[in-house]
């Protein structure tokens, strides 16, 4: 039985040398990047039985990304390696204050050899949680919007809990074919975790108390809305909770912080944690991501989180 498995396309990451316009970058850092697997390699470093559902080029980065998923300890039985697809690239700009622009080169990628035919029932069965997010369906607009919801349906049947971050990346698609698609999605999430430009994108209000009722019209139980550096609302059976952020030392990349921030709270659910233990969890490991470099490199295994909170002690040597 898996705690959370999650679907999702995986990049080739390349990492700038310096900060500023990529146009003056000299060289870039390989590394690997992709949201749906920054959650799963988030949940398997605190501890959670985690599955990844995807496919890669059979190519050397995609040898490179199985070897690295296969080593974070996610089980990578729904994973294949594809002859005909490259493994999908991204390059990112970095500047000076930690802001990021991604650049992507996912035509053709490898989970479009992902088909609602090859997705096992049993699989997403025996799981607790499926965790989608909003980039996947806009990879291919003609065959992952169906197999999300295929997956969706499958997850219902079966008693297992949805999960869906937005995710919205407008350069893979429009504000109104995000908006239109991921709504659909919504009758049938059981965890939003949004941050505020998405809710306002999908709902019309980033105001946590309007997003909040619009959710439970969906009936969605748990919500999560991640505002950055103030922190989290988040709402569960009549609880709301508002959790302050716990400042990072430095802001070096903020790409992953969502990711994180979701692995966190799905940990809280899993072990059935009190809504305000499970966001004050989740936004430590927020701010521990962003002041590493790379999309996955600042998820923290469960040991540093409690560090973080002074449930444990750091000795250094």
């Amino acid at each position: 039985m898996k705690d959370v498995v999650t679907i999702g396309d995986a990049m080739i990451t390349f990492n700038p040398s310096a900060t500023g316009p990529m146009r003056f970058v000299p060289t870039f850092e390989r590394k690997i990047g992709g949201a749906e697997l920054n959650v799963a390699i988030g949940c398997s470093r605190l501890g959670l039985k985690t599955g990844w559902i995807s496919r890669l080029g059979n190519d050397e980065f995609g040898r490179h990304i199985f070897n690295t998923v296969r080593g974070e300890g996610i089980d990578v039985s729904q994973l294949e390696l594809v002859d005909g697809y490259p493994t999908s690239l991204n390059f990112k700009e970095i500047m000076g204050d930690g802001s990021v622009r991604t650049f992507y080169y996912r035509t053709n990628s490898p989970t479009t050899a992902l088909t609602v035919e090859t997705l096992d029932e049993e699989y997403i069965k025996n799981s607790k949680i499926l965790h989608i997010t909003g980039i996947f369906p806009a990879v291919d607009k003609k065959k992952n919007i169906e197999l999300i919801k295929h997956a969706i349906s499958l997850a219902k049947k079966h008693g297992v809990l949805v999960s869906f971050d937005p995710n919205i990346r407008l350069k893979l698609w429009s504000k109104e074919e995000a908006r239109k698609t991921l709504r659909e999605y919504l009758p049938y999430v059981d965890i939003l975790l949004t941050g505020e430009d998405e809710a306002e994108l999908l709902m019309g209000t980033s105001d946590p108390i309007q997003v909040i009722e619009y959710s439970k019209e969906f009936g969605i139980s748990y919500v999560a809305i991640k505002q950055g550096e103030k922190g989290s609302v988040g709402y569960h059976e009549g609880n709301y909770i508002e959790a302050p952020a716990l400042k990072s030392k430095k802001v070096v990349d903020t790409v992953g912080a969502g990711d994180g921030f979701d692995s966190g709270f799905l940990y809280g659910l899993i072990n059935k944690w009190p809504l305000e233990k499970t966001l004050k969890f989740a936004n430590v490991i927020g701010s521990m991501v962003v002041s590493v470099s790379g999309d996955n490199e600042g998820l923290p295994y469960l040991d540093d989180v409690l560090v973080q909170l002074g449930e444990r002690e750091f000795v250094e040597r």
